[in-house]
């Protein structure tokens, strides 16, 4: 589905300059950052909708939205440069994830403009190696009667999951333009829906493939980080790899690299040891790559940024905070109905019986 979307900008020569891909158990949301006049992007959007397993496309870029990045970089510093350093990662509310003798690795989150500024003061240091997601984006929701869940009580919230009419054709997943339209001011933010007429195939759940180092048949997620050149289409060659040896893409991150004119791609696919190996053999092959490590099997940093909406009312909300303040949360943004969180989750890759352990942070 990736090689799919990311081939429609392809064609038409536009250059994906961020895209952000997490899956829940059976979709799979896309943040694309491309740039282009409204009119042809228009009518990629139309192109976008006629795809079978799309179910909506919107443009946020005219709308206000809640906007984040997250980025892993990593720097040469030499111990008496450190206090340096520290004083701008307190400044810019960063963290410090890995230490070595003479490099330092940050995690920094915030809107774009944020992560330019750091990577922008902390560029003087020597930057070895950045990763970034990519920005991801959610509507933010109106205040007043207007808003989407005005008409819940204020009395309870389970409410919430009642079912309302569908508005997608079984056949397909889509919807008729009429019905994006009303939709659309509706914010992104849905009560719970019945999809049992929809078939799911178990490969798509964001979990699928993570194994115990002990499974014999060796199966596991693998974590690669490529290296490519910045340039239209390049995303539709590398996914076309992956899609043509039925390769199953777990989650995709795409940003600007540490190099001005390359990008780093960073994914997440199930295999075994030999076949990611010979997948990675493939790779290289293309002319626009420079790099691809297979990480799995390394000591390394990870991370995993995501923002959720919730619906909540009154009642709730007292609620949803401190689940949130719990698991290290962020409330960044409020309505009158409506809670967005924002939360990192750091992923642990042990070479012990435990393969996986996830922390929120």
């Amino acid at each position: 589905m990736i090689n799919r979307i990311a081939g429609v900008f392809a064609r038409r020569g536009y250059n994906i300059e961020s895209l952000a891909v997490g899956l829940n158990k059976d979709k799979a949301l896309f943040t694309i950052v491309v740039s282009g006049t409204e009119k042809i992007l228009k009518q990629v959007v139309e192109q976008l909708n006629k795809l079978v397993n799309v179910i909506q496309v919107d443009d946020l870029s005219k709308e206000p939205q809640v906007e984040r990045e997250l980025m892993l970089i990593k720097l040469n510093v030499e111990p008496e440069k450190r206090p340096e350093v520290m004083g701008l990662v307190d400044i810019f509310r960063a963290k410090v994830v890995d230490l070595s003798d003479h490099t330092l690795t940050i995690e920094v989150t915030g809107d774009p403009g944020k992560i330019v500024a750091v990577q922008r003061n902390l560029s003087k240091f020597g930057i070895k190696e950045i990763a970034r997601t990519g920005k991801i984006a959610l509507r933010r929701e109106k205040m007043g009667e207007s808003a989407p869940f005005w008409r819940f009580s204020a009395a309870s919230y389970p409410d919430l999951e009642v079912a309302m009419p569908s508005k997608f054709h079984v056949s397909t997943g889509m919807k008729t333009a009429s019905q994006n339209s009303e939709e659309s001011s509706q914010g992104d933010v849905y009560p719970v829906e019945s999809y049992e007429s929809f078939t799911t195939n178990q490969i798509l759940d964001a979990h699928w493939g993570v194994m115990a180092d002990g499974d014999p048949t060796g199966l596991c997620s693998h974590t690669l980080s490529i290296l490519v050149n910045d340039f239209p289409g390049v995303l539709n060659v590398v996914t076309g790899v992956f899609s043509r040896r039925g390769y199953n893409i777990q989650s995709l991150a795409v940003g600007p690299a540490e190099k001005e004119g390359t990008s780093r791609i960073t994914t997440v696919v199930p295999g075994t040891d030999e076949s990611i190996s010979k997948l990675v053999h493939q790779l290289y092959k293309l002319i626009d790559v420079y790099e691809v490590q297979d990480l799995t099997h390394l000591p390394f940093s990870a991370r995993e940024l995501m923002i959720i909406k919730i619906a909540v009312n009154t009642t709730a909300r007292r609620a949803i905070l401190d689940i949130a303040d719990i698991f290290r949360a962020k409330t960044v943004d409020v309505s009158d109905h409506t809670v967005t969180l924002q939360v990192i989750v750091i992923v642990l890759f042990l070479h012990s019986p435990i393969s996986l352990a996830l922390i929120s942070n």
